[in-house]
């Protein structure tokens, strides 16, 4: 079975994403967001190429690819494939400044 890595990063954005959309949204939208998401990175454990391939010159974040929550089209995961599945690297609305966010991993 695939296996889903969540970065120290993109655990403190679900958690602020999640706070977010209960403040702004109520917590039906927060919690339906975090379930949405995990079938999300699930998906893509299993389809890892399915997700837009993102060009960056730090070794780092080579083969970092882009997608979006599925229910949530604003918000983007930005994930690494791995052999034995993904490492979710990022969790942004895409309305941030994700270039610049993702710059300084």
């Amino acid at each position: 079975m695939p296996t889903v890595r969540k970065r120290a990063s993109a655990k403190r954005d679900l958690v602020e994403q999640y706070v977010y959309l209960a403040e702004h949204a109520g917590v039906e939208t927060a919690e339906r967001f975090l379930a949405n998401a995990g079938e999300s990175f699930s998906d893509l454990s299993r389809n890892p190429e399915m997700g837009a391939p993102l060009s960056w010159r730090s070794p780092e974040l080579a083969g970092l690819r882009k997608w979006r929550v599925s229910g949530f089209e604003n918000f983007l995961i930005f994930y690494q494939p791995r052999p034995d599945g993904v490492s979710i690297v990022r969790v942004l609305h895409a309305a941030q400044d994700w270039w610049t966010l993702l710059g300084i991993l």
